[in-house]
């Protein structure tokens, strides 16, 4: 009998390691290698393991697999549509909270990757970094209900909405100010299974912290984002919604690094450069 009961446990224990294995998040990375193919990818310690497709598509793995350091990594991104959220941290506005998400649209090809720079217009006057979390879609949406988004996001990734202040004042829309080529860096990877509704998110220009904050402070969470964007337009898988920034925000220059580190999805950093 007790050697039956200490086979027991040892079988509990065992089955315990395996789904807490199967519950860990899931990483997902798009890369290159030597300026080639695109492809999507799902790491597993040091390596990648190239996938048939986009995650949300297929898992299929086409049974090639790389050393990350042998590899490039890209914008784990593939919208067609990218919306924004104006306003959605309550330490980055003033007075009452809007009754709606302040809501906007930037150019998919906007997007740059974890080793991209962010290039700087030449008539650029004000340009400020926006650390920020984005959520992936997973599967086609239409009115979603707020109780059911969860199962439409497929994972997150951390996002730099850099922002032309200058244009953004004085512009009728932000799209320019907002969505210029080489403004929004994300990555570095896309993951699935983390807590989105409590993520810290954390900025730092040239090293150091200079925005902070949990996704718990969200005036409208990723959740009733879904909602309300599936109300009036169709989300396809791989569209993406960012959550907006928090706090303050400052100036950079060419030179400048900024760095936006989301708990479980690790450190996007990319450099500033002078465009033409």
């Amino acid at each position: 009998m007790k050697r039956l009961m200490t086979l027991s446990a040892a079988l509990v224990l065992a089955l315990s390691s395996v789904l807490a294995v199967a519950q860990e998040p899931e990483r997902f990375v798009r890369y290159s290698q030597g300026g080639g193919e695109i492809s999507w990818g799902m790491v597993h310690g040091d390596e990648v393991f190239q996938l048939a497709g986009a995650p949300y598509d297929t898992m299929e793995h086409s049974g090639t697999k790389f050393d990350m350091s042998d590899v490039r990594l890209e914008a784990p991104v593939e919208p067609t549509l990218v919306f924004m959220t104006a306003f959605n941290f309550r330490s980055h506005i003033t007075g009452d909270p809007a009754e709606y998400p302040g809501l906007f649209i930037v150019p998919a090809n906007s997007i740059v990757g974890p080793e991209d720079p962010i290039i700087r217009p030449a008539e650029s006057q004000n340009l400020h970094y926006e650390a920020e979390m984005a959520i992936v879609i997973g599967k086609r949406a239409e009115n979603v209900a707020v109780a059911d988004a969860h199962e439409y996001i497929f994972g997150v990734t951390a996002g730099n909405d850099v922002s032309e202040r200058a244009w953004q004042g004085g512009d009728i829309q932000w799209v320019r100010a907002k969505g210029s080529r080489g403004f929004n860096a994300v990555g570095p990877a896309l993951v699935r299974g983390l807590d989105y509704k409590n993520l810290q998110i954390t900025g730092r220009h040239n090293g150091e912290v200079v925005q902070g904050q949990n996704s718990n402070d969200l005036i409208f969470n990723m959740e009733e984002m879904v909602s309300y964007i599936s109300s009036y337009f169709t989300l396809e898988p791989g569209d993406m919604i960012w959550s907006g920034t928090m706090g303050s925000t400052r100036a950079m220059v060419p030179g400048d690094t900024y760095e936006v580190e989301i708990e479980g999805v690790g450190v996007l950093k990319n450099e500033v450069v002078q465009g033409k």
